[in-house]
């Protein structure tokens, strides 16, 4: 198997294999930490599905610097993006890095966890993370993505659990700041996080809100994931940080966006599941023009409808 790694990614990348130096894919988006309010920083990812020619740079991660250290917001989809994203911390202070905070145990949020526990960062996340990361799902998903995404995941890539979990709110203080850490699942995932630092009026939102594309629903809990949105609605919020997509200083519309393509597809699948339609027909017969021209609808919508249906099927049994 190796062999035929070796002949995919051609000669020039053996010789960069064996010196122990791994070049960016030709045209891939590089991580490049931009600031977005007081203290904060960014790396956005690329709005597209995760693949080997893009690294699988397609999340957020975002760092706060206190006068302490810096504590940073997920670990983006493999171990070489998140060195790199420890070289732009280190272009922005010196200071240690003092802890990684997961927003949800996704592929793409958390490869690079090893990267950045190296580093000497302690690892928190929401105890329910424990569930997938013992499952065969999380398993098998990283199977496929050491074959999908090599050479950027590899056999020496691993899960890495937290060294702190979390069961309810929690507040951590670390140089003048207070990190609220507040559960939010089940809705994306079953172990939802965000992060508000009130001092910044900074919300590290992830997966809960995309920006400028169709979120990614699969099995979610949509109703939880709606009610999530509203309890956010009422921060007094300046900058929030998606999991997907640019930060956003019009916090009010983009948690918005995102709750209103979930209400209009519980709306529109679960009328569909209750008037016993098929759901090629209810699908078909949708007016989707208001999410149409969102990055990756093409890609996502008609999956999140589906399990949208089945989800609004099993509620009315």
């Amino acid at each position: 198997m190796r062999i035929y790694r070796f002949k995919r990614w051609g000669a020039g990348l053996i010789v960069a294999w064996v010196a122990g130096w791994l070049p960016a894919a030709a045209g891939a988006q590089v991580p490049r930490a931009q600031q977005v309010a007081p203290q904060t920083w960014m790396v956005q990812g690329e709005s597209a599905m995760g693949s080997a020619a893009n690294r699988n740079f397609i999340s957020n991660a975002a760092f706060i610097v206190t006068n302490e250290g810096v504590v940073v917001f997920d670990a983006l989809g493999s171990p070489p993006l998140a060195d790199e994203l420890i070289a732009e911390i280190r272009r922005v202070t010196p200071l240690p890095i003092k802890a990684v905070i997961v927003t949800h145990y996704h592929a793409d949020h958390i490869y690079g966890l090893q990267s950045l526990k190296a580093a000497g960062a302690e690892v928190i996340a929401q105890a329910h993370g424990q569930e997938y990361l013992h499952s065969q799902t999380a398993e098998l998903r990283l199977q496929a993505s050491r074959e999908e995404l090599f050479p950027w995941v590899d056999e020496k890539t691993r899960l890495v659990a937290a060294d702190r979990w979390i069961t309810g709110a929690a507040t951590w203080r670390l140089g003048g700041l207070d990190f609220e850490m507040i559960p939010t699942g089940p809705a994306h995932t079953p172990e939802d996080l965000v992060i508000y630092v009130p001092q910044l009026k900074v919300l590290i939102a992830g997966d809960i809100v995309f920006r400028g594309r169709v979120p990614y629903v699969g099995q979610a809990d949509s109703r939880h994931w709606i009610e999530a949105l509203d309890k956010l609605l009422s921060f007094d919020t300046r900058v929030i940080v998606p999991g997907h997509g640019p930060a956003s200083t019009t916090a009010r519309e983009d948690l918005q966006t995102t709750r209103d393509y979930l209400v209009f597809l519980r709306k529109t699948m679960g009328e569909a599941a209750r008037n016993m339609e098929p759901f090629e027909e209810a699908y078909a017969r949708t007016d989707w023009s208001r999410f149409t021209k969102l990055p990756l609808f093409g890609a996502a919508n008609r999956i999140n409808a589906y399990n949208t249906y089945l989800l609004m099927e099993q509620a009315d049994k």
